[in-house]
């Protein structure tokens, strides 16, 4: 049985930092891509960083420079560390393991989804 568990939301002020989690089961997680994408309300669910088995990594335009992705293949984990933060960061996170192995930014390419933990920055 896949489960997917993320961790670490919270209220922050802006300017702060934030560390997400998602911890894993069930997967192959070795040898899979994984994501973050993130969606605040009235919006659509947008990518924010993915990493590949390899730990190549990609950053939506919006959180580059100031968000590392990182994955832990012993502990099954993914890692979203969110420094700078702005209001505009403000949306429920989620993580996601992807159907390939390749590093990959669509939505369409993710199999297994968490239930999202709610990052809120205050201005």
């Amino acid at each position: 049985q896949v489960q997917l568990v993320e961790s670490g939301g919270g209220l922050v002020q802006a300017g702060g930092s934030l560390r997400l989690s998602c911890a894993t089961s069930g997967l192959t997680f070795s040898t899979l891509a994984m994501g973050w994408f993130r969606q605040a309300p009235g919006s659509e669910r947008e990518f924010v960083a993915a990493i590949s088995r390899a730990s190549t990594t990609n950053y939506a335009d919006s959180v580059k420079g100031r968000f590392t992705i990182s994955r832990d293949n012993a502990k099954n984990t993914v890692y979203l560390l969110m420094n700078s933060l702005k209001a505009e960061d403000t949306a429920v996170y989620y993580c996601a393991a992807a159907s390939t192995v390749f590093l990959t930014s669509r939505i369409g390419a993710y199999d297994n989804w968490g239930q999202g933990t709610q990052v809120t920055v205050s201005s």
